[in-house]
């Protein structure tokens, strides 16, 4: 075994402390870089806690609801007769008047039988003309016979049979007018049904809606085929679903404005007329109709749109307003109102005061005391200024 070589021993431990010299300076310089970054690079400030300017304007407290609009008042027109519908006088759009000729169906088959019940009535008028005469004729040959009956002139045989005569003369012109008065109501409902072919409005209105086309074939033996709808649409109704935990809240007579989707910076007014009894369920959410009746002089209201809907429960104008993200609960109801607690920024720092606030909607609330206009009130770190606008935006729940 080779022995180790003394002078390579001393060289290895003449480098060693050489390696270790230069990696304290590295060491050193890296922390000499990093103070001066520290130092040097400008540091952002903490930004500000969020703030809401007290401000003064209008709340109200309301129920919302989604809702569609329809015609309050409205008529399919239907047809009564059977046949091929000739012509449709109308158009989408068009304003008519009550009896206003709309459509009409092919007449000749009604037609036909009008002139057939007229001909029948004519026979049946001569043969009770002829009846009459030969009951004349009777009573004229009953009374000879009694007559010379009684100065035993003729037989009671012959008296018998003049009567008889007679008896079966009055049933016959009996029978005749049982007959011309049938005749005569048959007429008469064929008269009615060659007038049905002629459509006409059954009220002042707009037609909104045509639903047959020229030509085709109608039976109105099996059900009652509709041509089109005539509506009136001064005034439009919305029906309104509220779920069953806000509609026990809602009365007929409440004040009520909604918006569109078309137009959602317009505000519509009304109030409630009707509230149905019977819900529906919708993904098992129970949904009861709410009726609203509105003026729609411009005709700008159309059927089907949809509206937001805004159930007024209270109004306060004119007030104080502070966005409830600033509130924080501090007990129960007092006379002066709801108490809570805030943040306020004043020259000399954030000061916390007790105040009472009244009506309240989604985001903001009224302040009985306790605030004035101007002041600013801190926000949670998380909350953003609600905007200064009302509750006129079109919204999905």
């Amino acid at each position: 075994m080779p022995k180790p070589d003394p002078s390579a021993a001393r060289t290895d431990r003449r480098r060693r402390p050489r390696r270790r010299g230069w990696a304290g300076g590295l060491l050193l310089l890296a922390a000499v870089a990093a103070g001066l970054w520290y130092l040097l690079t400008p540091r952002q400030a903490s930004a500000p806690p969020p703030t809401a300017v007290v401000t003064r304007g209008d709340l109200e407290q309301a129920i919302t609801a989604l809702g569609t609009l329809q015609p309050k008042d409205y008529v399919d027109v239907g047809v009564q007769v059977s046949g091929q519908l000739k012509v449709i006088h109308v158009d989408y759009g068009s304003e008519v008047k009550a009896g206003d000729l709309l459509a009409e169906i092919d007449p000749k088959v009604f037609q036909a039988r009008v002139d057939s019940d007229e001909a029948q009535l004519r026979i049946l008028e001569a043969q009770l003309a002829k009846s009459q005469a030969q009951l004349e004729l009777a009573r004229q040959q009953d009374a000879r016979n009694e007559r010379l009956w009684k100065s035993k002139a003729v037989s009671e045989d012959t008296l018998q049979s003049g009567r008889a005569a007679l008896a079966v003369a009055e049933a016959e012109l009996r029978a005749l007018e049982a007959q011309l008065e049938q005749a005569r109501s048959t007429l008469e409902a064929d008269r009615a049904n060659l007038e049905y072919t002629k459509i006409h409005a059954p009220m002042d209105g707009t037609v909104v809606d045509i639903t047959a086309r020229q030509g085709q074939t109608l039976n109105a033996n099996q059900s009652a085929p509709i041509v089109l709808r005539v509506a009136d649409l001064d005034t439009m109704t919305v029906w309104a679903e509220v779920v069953e935990a806000d509609v026990v809240r809602i009365q007929p007579g409440m004040p009520v404005h909604f918006s569109t989707l078309g137009l959602p910076d317009r505000r519509w007014e009304g109030k409630v007329r009707q509230i149905l009894p019977t819900p529906e369920v919708v993904n098992d959410v129970v949904l009861y109709k709410v009726l609203i009746d509105v003026a729609n002089p411009d005709h700008l209201l159309m059927t089907n749109m949809s509206a937001q809907v805004f159930f007024v429960l209270a109004r306060a104008p004119d007030v104080l307003l502070v966005p409830l993200a600033a509130l924080e609960p501090a007990g129960e109801v007092e006379a002066e109102g709801r108490p809570y607690l805030v943040k306020v920024l004043t020259p000399a720092g954030v000061e916390e005061r007790r105040i009472h606030v009244g009506l309240t909607d989604r985001t903001r609330a009224e302040v009985l005391q306790g605030l004035s206009e101007g002041e600013r009130v801190l926000l949670p770190v998380a909350a953003t200024p609600p905007p200064s606008g009302g509750s006129g935006g079109f919204m999905r729940f």
